[in-house]
């Protein structure tokens, strides 16, 4: 009988113990926000015409099959002489059935001490406004995973400001900016 006691009162101690350790537990109390479960992270930058030596360039090559297709700089600050971070390259196809394709897409590709991969920018609603609010739709390398907005807006014939909004699902870390 009194073995069996002691197991009993020894079962209902490590009961006791486990549920005063998930009460007393600082992680249960932990309350997390909502706006801290998915990291936020916007940059600012611009798209600039590549530096050639010829004065007739223009800001896209057309290729026989009608598709627009482009390669550009894409720098920290609006004058073409500011520090380089990347390249932006994109496919356009503007007949009419391919205006809504997935096959219109921007790529921004980063090479920089801080971030280092590339985003995907879905271009298939491009209405071809002076301001035009484009869906990321994913990433590599920093960018891994990335969704959100960047807003292209044309500063000059030459020059676009883009604004990147970009969360990160999933994420252990916090992400700089």
């Amino acid at each position: 009988m009194l073995p069996r006691l002691i197991f009993c009162t020894a079962i209902a101690l490590a009961t006791l113990a486990v549920i005063l350790l998930a009460l007393v537990s600082p992680v249960v109390h932990k309350k997390q926000s909502k706006n801290t479960s998915i990291p936020w992270l916007a940059l600012s930058l611009y798209i600039q015409q590549p530096h050639t030596a010829t004065s007739k360039t223009q800001p896209f090559t057309q290729s026989d099959g009608g598709a627009f297709i482009f390669h550009h700089t894409l720098t920290e600050g609006p004058e073409n002489t500011s520090r380089v971070v990347g390249k932006a390259q994109g496919f356009f196809v503007p007949i009419e059935h391919f205006a809504h394709s997935a096959f219109n897409l921007i790529y921004l590709t980063f090479e920089t001490p801080e971030y280092s991969g590339s985003l995907s920018v879905q271009a298939n609603q491009v209405s071809h406004k002076d301001t035009e609010e484009l869906t990321v739709v994913g990433g590599t390398g920093s960018f891994a995973f990335a969704r959100g907005q960047a807003v292209f807006a044309q500063t000059d014939r030459q020059t676009y400001h883009v604004k990147l909004q970009l969360k990160f699902p999933d994420r252990s870390h916090t992400v700089p900016g």
